[in-house]
């Protein structure tokens, strides 16, 4: 079993956790990783580009001119896609760019991304987070003592409104539930400050 340090919100070691091998020593998958953040930007697409074919533009029901004797060439219609004005061939419509993983693998590389983190020692386990009102110095404090001032990912059991307002304001700092974890994020972030029972919470959920 991978051991870590525990931090309290202070920063200050207070001891050693023990963290699930199946879910935080794995060795990781890259190709499963990679197929996860493509699936996860692909889904964030809109996908709401779109362009006017022959049938959609305005005008043309008239052919412009007789099909012989004029000495031009044969027309049907002014808005056929090689005049001005006229639609656009084969371009873009909506459409959805999702797609999914199956399950198994979708679990892979959610534990191949959290055992990355204890890999590279980027893992800060902490005993809680708690602020009585939101504070974005305050959290600020509490990130430098534990070294994740920039591109952190704060991981809480559950949603706390001053600790997620304070990370809010902070630049390249992001905080979301256990229930919210992802590949993306994780892997988007190069410190990962999750709480003691979040790291349960997650173990529970894919163990």
């Amino acid at each position: 079993m991978p051991k870590v340090t525990l931090y309290n919100q202070a920063g200050s070691e207070v001891g050693d956790i023990e963290l699930s091998a199946d879910v935080f020593g794995i060795t990781p998958n890259e190709s499963v990783l990679f197929e996860a953040v493509l699936m996860q930007q692909a889904s964030q697409r809109q996908g709401t580009h779109s362009t006017k074919g022959r049938a959609d533009v305005r005008g043309g029901g008239k052919k412009p001119w007789r099909q012989k004797g004029t000495g031009r060439a044969r027309h049907g219609s002014i808005r056929s896609p090689i005049w001005v004005g006229g639609g656009v061939t084969f371009g873009p419509t909506p459409r959805k760019y999702g797609f999914k993983m199956p399950k198994k693998q979708r679990r892979l590389a959610l534990k191949s991304a959290l055992s990355s983190k204890v890999n590279d020692e980027n893992i800060r386990v902490v005993e809680g987070l708690s602020l009585e009102t939101p504070k974005t110095k305050e959290m600020k404090v509490i990130l430098s003592g534990l070294s994740a001032e920039k591109k952190t990912l704060v991981v809480t059991s559950d949603y706390n409104a001053a600790v997620a307002l304070s990370v809010g304001n902070l630049p390249g700092v992001k905080f979301i539930t256990a229930d919210g974890v992802n590949v993306l994020d994780i892997l988007k972030h190069e410190k990962l400050i999750i709480t003691q029972d979040a790291v349960k919470q997650v173990e529970e959920v894919l163990a």
